[in-house]
C-alpha cells in the first residue's frame, strides 16, 4: 500500500469517529465525550505520523484548529473524571456533596460552552477543511520528484523508520521517569500515546501474522500509558480542586497519595524496562501485504 493511500484511510477513519460522537457529546454524554477525544488524538497522531509527506501550507492551520477543538473538550472531560473519582471514593457524604456543588456548576457551564463550540461555524469549517485537506490538500498534488516519492513510498518502509524513531525517543526519555515533573511525565505520556495509537491504526492494514510480533510491545506500551494516565489525572484533579475550591480548601488533598504515585511509577518503569529488552521495531516483513500474493 502506498503511503498516501494509507494516510487517507487512517485519517478519514478517525475523522469519521469524531463525527460519530458529535451529537452525544453535545447532549452531555460523558462516554461520547471520552470517545471523541480519543478519536481526535488518533487523528492528530496520524497527521504527525505521516509527516513530512503531508507537510504543506494548510497543515499548520488544520493542526491548530484540531488543537482548539481538543482544548474545548478538555475541561469538561477533566471535570467528569474528577467528579467521578470523588463520588466513587466518598459515597454519599454530605460534606462531599456540598463540595461538589461548585464542581457540578462549573461542569454545566463548561458543557454549555462546549456544546456551543460544537455547533459553531468554526467547528463546521474545521470539519470541512480537514476533510478536504485529507482527500486533496496541496500535499497530494505537488509535482516535485521528492513529493511524488514520499506519496508512493510503501507504507511498510515508512512505518519501519517512523516507529523505530519514536520507539527510540520514548525509551530515551523514559529512563529518567523517576526524576520527571508532572508536566514532563505528561509529555512522556503523549509520546507513548503517539507510538501506541500509530501501531493500532496500522493493525488492520497488514496481515495478522505480520503484527503478531508487535503484540508484546503494544502490551507494555498500554501498561505504561495506563499508569502515566492515572498519574496525569491525579495532577490535573489536584490543580482543578485548588482552582475551584480556593487556596484555603484542602479538597486537593483527595488527589494526593504518595503510595499510589510510587506504585504507578514502578508499574510504568517496569513496562519500559520490558519494552527496552524487546528487540527494536523490525517492520521489513510488512512489505508483503496480503495483496502482494494476488
Amino acid at each position: 500500500m502506498a503511503r498516501d493511500t494509507a494516510f487517507r484511510i487512517i485519517a478519514r477513519r478517525h475523522l469519521d469517529a469524531v463525527l460519530a460522537q458529535h451529537d452525544g457529546t453535545c447532549r452531555g454524554d460523558p462516554d461520547a465525550l471520552h470517545q471523541i477525544r480519543i478519536a481526535l488524538t488518533h487523528l492528530r497522531t496520524a497527521i504527525r505520523f505521516f509527516s513530512p509527506m503531508v507537510g504543506d501550507a494548510v497543515r499548520p492551520e488544520v493542526l491548530a484548529e484540531l488543537k482548539w477543538l481538543n482544548s474545548q473538550l478538555g475541561l469538561v472531560r477533566d471535570l467528569d473524571v474528577a467528579i467521578e473519582r470523588v463520588v466513587a471514593a466518598s459515597g454519599d457524604e454530605l460534606a462531599v456533596i456540598a463540595e461538589l456543588q461548585s464542581w457540578d456548576e462549573k461542569r454545566a457551564e463548561s458543557h454549555r460552552l462546549l456544546a456551543r463550540a460544537l455547533q459553531s461555524a468554526r467547528y463546521r469549517r474545521l470539519i470541512e477543511q480537514t476533510s478536504g485537506w485529507i482527500e486533496s490538500g496541496p500535499w497530494s498534488t505537488r509535482r516535485s520528484k521528492e513529493a511524488f516519492r514520499r506519496r508512493r513510498c510503501a507504507l511498510a518502509d515508512h512505518a519501519a523508520v517512523q516507529l523505530a524513531q519514536w520507539h527510540k525517543t520514548l525509551l530515551k526519555k523514559a529512563r529518567r521517569l523517576g526524576k520527571l515533573s508532572a508536566e514532563k511525565r505528561h509529555k512522556l505520556r503523549i509520546l507513548n500515546k503517539r507510538l501506541t495509537y500509530s501501531i493500532e491504526s496500522l493493525e488492520d492494514l497488514f496481515c495478522d501474522s505480520s503484527l503478531t510480533k508487535q503484540k508484546s510491545i503494544l502490551k507494555q506500551l498500554r501498561k505504561a500509558q495506563r499508569s502515566l494516565g492515572q498519574l496525569n489525572d491525579d495532577a490535573r484533579d489536584q490543580t482543578l480542586a485548588e482552582s475551584l475550591n480556593g487556596a484555603r480548601s484542602n479538597a486537593h488533598v483527595r488527589f494526593l497519595d504518595r503510595k499510589r504515585e510510587k506504585r504507578l511509577l514502578r508499574t510504568a518503569k517496569a513496562a519500559y524496562q520490558n519494552l527496552d529488552k524487546a528487540r527494536p521495531f523490525c517492520w521489513s516483513d510488512l512489505a508483503r501485504s496480503p495483496e502482494a500474493d494476488d
